[in-house]
């Protein structure tokens, strides 16, 4: 039988994360739904290996956590392939120090895909959990239901991390332990956000086994499965292809924080950019 926790549990285990949240929404009042995405940014770094960083934060002046918050939207904007680059100068200074580590705008733009994969998970899994009743407090007599009812946040859906819908839970409600923490950002990973969309040049055709060999060679066993497209009837070979890697990560990889990374193989062009999926 899987093990749960209450509500009230939950809470407590994310105390420090509560606080935090409250003192950017409540008491300096910034925007809830970007709060949220600064409070999953931070847990992601925490998992990515930047721990202990909202604990720091607890005896810190206002004045100080709200840099900090400045400093999270701004990587979160590097994620955006909208942003220019001219709007994301002067670094992270104030993060850098309190991590004691070396961080950069660079490591959120050179790791969008896998960052943005996992602030969405933190998102979703921790912390529309955690923070439900804050959201409550705060949007008290706006247009937003502040009853049992589901409510999306401002903005929602999220450009870059789709909805945001808020479940209220009743105090009695108990939480399965291993769906709050037995995943790995990787893990939650749709195919969709591991795959990477592929095109040729006419006139050289490029096989299935020459793409896989490409890409093993140079990135090792991160290739999953190729997808050839159709043949058009006017032509002889096929014009792209969807490639789906083994992790996220891979993506980040392969495109090195461009929006098209160029290959060759046996003389012919290969093209890749993020597959993005159209109904």
């Amino acid at each position: 039988m899987m093990a749960s926790i209450s509500l009230e549990e939950l809470h407590l285990f994310h105390k420090i994360d509560r606080e935090i949240f409250s003192r950017l929404v409540i008491k300096l009042a910034r925007d809830p739904t970007e709060s949220m995405l600064v409070m999953a940014a931070w847990l992601w770094l925490e998992e990515k290996g930047y721990p202990n960083i909202v604990i720091k934060m607890v005896e810190m002046p206002d004045a100080t956590v709200n840099a900090l918050a400045n400093e999270a939207v701004l990587c979160l904007k590097c994620l955006d392939p909208s942003t220019p680059s001219a709007a994301l100068t002067g670094g992270i200074p104030i993060t850098a120090r309190l991590m004691e580590r070396d961080i950069s705008l660079q490591l959120f733009r050179q790791n969008r895909f896998t960052a943005t994969t996992g602030i969405k998970n933190f998102l979703n899994t921790i912390c529309c959990q955690i923070f439900t009743d804050i959201l409550q407090q705060v949007m008290a007599g706006t247009s937003q239901s502040t009853s049992n009812q589901p409510f999306d946040l401002p903005g929602s859906p999220h450009p870059i991390f789709g909805p945001i819908t808020i479940v209220p839970t009743a105090t009695q409600c108990d939480f399965p332990t291993g769906e709050l923490w037995g995943w790995q950002a990787t893990d939650c990973a749709s195919e969709d956000d591991r795959t990477v969309f592929l095109t040729f040049s006419r006139g050289f055709p490029v096989l299935e086994e020459e793409v896989k060999e490409l890409f093993t060679k140079k990135y090792g066993d991160c290739v999953e499965s190729v997808h050839m497209g159709n043949v058009p009837s006017n032509y002889s070979q096929s014009l792209y292809a969807k490639m789906v890697l083994r992790s996220v990560e891979n993506v980040d990889r392969i495109l090195s924080g461009l929006h098209i990374a160029k290959f060759r193989i046996n003389g012919k062009h290969i093209w890749a950019r993020k597959y993005e999926r159209r109904e």
